[in-house]
């Protein structure tokens, strides 16, 4: 392999639903069979999701991977045996191993290039997006596949009211290369493992059985709470880094957890309402898909052009946050 050069630029985004479209009727009418209440306006004035997209039971994450990196290979003009590493941010992998990540590059056809998952839960495509662009900086590759997939249906408790409608199921994905000019101008990761119990899925397979719950439990009013201090604070300081200031940045792209996280965050950083990439309300939480789902629809529809900055946001388990400043 050549040395790379000196940064990253994305140069390619792709995204994949699943073809279930389910709205929050839709959804009030199944839970209501399993005795549980709620409505479509319960949950827009609580979160502003009115719909989510749920794939069929006994689909793959890998599955929905494959349709967004072949996407964003179409977009980007680049045919997979040129990516030197494929990075999957998810919480919801195929199996134990091999990562989700092979089983996309095996899809793909790719061979050689490495690859491996990362798991920071809603935080995911942050901390892959960081990942990748510090092998090409260091020049250990010059094209990367990253993308967030899940399928959080598969970890809901369907009898839970206060989580089972946040969720849905997705992937997005960027294509990155290595450039002389900068694409990824700023970037930061942190986490607290102390506060694991605000959000997590604490179940595992052992011996052949499931031990603990494995359905994922939150603690609704403590995330927020520390979302939106972690995440003002981490906006800062990453536009400090590079140099910049909050009033340069043309697009915000937060992890879509809930639209008052959203709303609340972007007044605390003063940053206009127009420039908040909103896709909740479509797609709920879809969680380390969230970021490249909502970066992909602002590409297509016109919004994100080239040379505009993009504060891109995760925030979710762990408790792990990070924020990463893009120049298109």
């Amino acid at each position: 392999m050549t040395a790379a050069m000196s940064y990253s630029r994305i140069v390619g985004t792709g995204s994949y639903l699943p073809p279930r479209c389910v709205t929050n009727d839709d959804l009030a009418a199944e839970l209501a069979v399993k005795g549980i209440e709620t409505s479509d306006q319960w949950i827009v004035d609580r979160t502003g999701i009115r719909q989510r997209y749920i794939a069929e039971r006994g689909a793959k994450t890998s599955d929905l991977a494959l349709h967004a990196a072949k996407a964003a290979l179409l977009d980007a003009g680049i045919d997979a045996s040129e990516l030197d590493l494929i990075i999957v941010a998810t919480s919801t992998p195929d199996f134990v191993f091999p990562s989700t990540a092979c089983l996309v590059q095996a899809g793909l056809g790719n061979r050689g290039a490495a690859a491996f998952d990362v798991q920071a839960v809603c935080s995911g495509f942050v901390y892959a997006l960081t990942t990748a662009d510090s092998f090409i900086r260091a020049g250990r590759a010059r094209s990367a596949l990253v993308i967030g997939a899940e399928v959080f249906s598969s970890i809901l408790d369907w009898t839970d009211r206060g989580t089972c409608v946040l969720f849905g199921d997705g992937a997005g994905a960027v294509v990155l290369r290595a450039s002389d000019t900068p694409g990824i101008i700023g970037a930061e990761l942190h986490a607290d493992g102390s506060q694991m119990d605000i959000l997590k899925a604490a179940g595992n397979v052992s011996h052949g059985e499931v031990v603990g719950d494995p359905f994922l439990r939150m603690d609704g009013q403590a995330v927020f709470k520390q979302a939106v201090t972690v995440l003002d604070r981490s906006a800062r300081s990453v536009v400090e880094q590079a140099g910049l200031t909050l009033a340069d940045v043309d697009w915000f792209i937060p992890h879509q957890a809930n639209i008052r996280i959203l709303n609340f965050l972007a007044r605390k950083l003063e940053i206009d309402s127009a420039k908040v990439v909103v896709t909740v309300d479509q797609h709920a939480n879809t969680s380390a898909a969230s970021v490249p789902l909502a970066l992909d629809v602002a590409r297509r529809d016109g919004r994100v052009r080239p040379g505009q900055v993009l504060l891109l946001q995760g925030v979710g388990g762990g408790f792990t946050w990070g924020s990463v400043l893009v120049k298109m």
